[in-house]
């Protein structure tokens, strides 16, 4: 079992900054990658970024150049950066652990923590 914890979420005016963290904790070993998914209301949820062991990172093309996750691969953690925020990034955000493809795409698996809420006003 893999249990994660997120937070950091919160209300930020359009253009501001927002940093969001993830804890991961249990049987993490098995998997080399962790992400960011978001869900918007009337939406699918989203891969947002994923980062594996190593640094390897790919971004969704709507958050490209604003948005940066990171890890400390030493305290199981994951975190994501949110930058020139826009009201269309507003969405409950949620950590996910997985593992990368050999074709570079990311795999989540099926753990979620209660994930953190996200809203930008215009």
């Amino acid at each position: 079992q893999v249990q994660l914890v997120e937070s950091g979420g919160g209300l930020v005016q359009a253009g501001g900054s927002l940093r969001l963290s993830c804890a991961a904790s249990g049987s993490t070993f098995s998997f080399d990658a962790m992400a960011w998914y978001r869900h918007a209301p009337g939406k699918q949820r989203e891969l947002v970024a994923a980062v594996s062991s190593g640094g390897f990172t790919n971004y969704a093309d709507s958050v490209k150049g604003r948005f940066t996750i990171s890890r400390d691969n030493a305290k199981n953690t994951v975190s994501l950066q949110l930058d020139s925020l826009k009201p269309e990034d507003t969405a409950v955000y949620y950590c996910n652990i997985g593992y990368y493809r050999p074709n570079n795409r990311y795999a989540g698996m099926d753990y979620w923590g209660k994930g953190t809420l996200v809203t930008v006003s215009s």
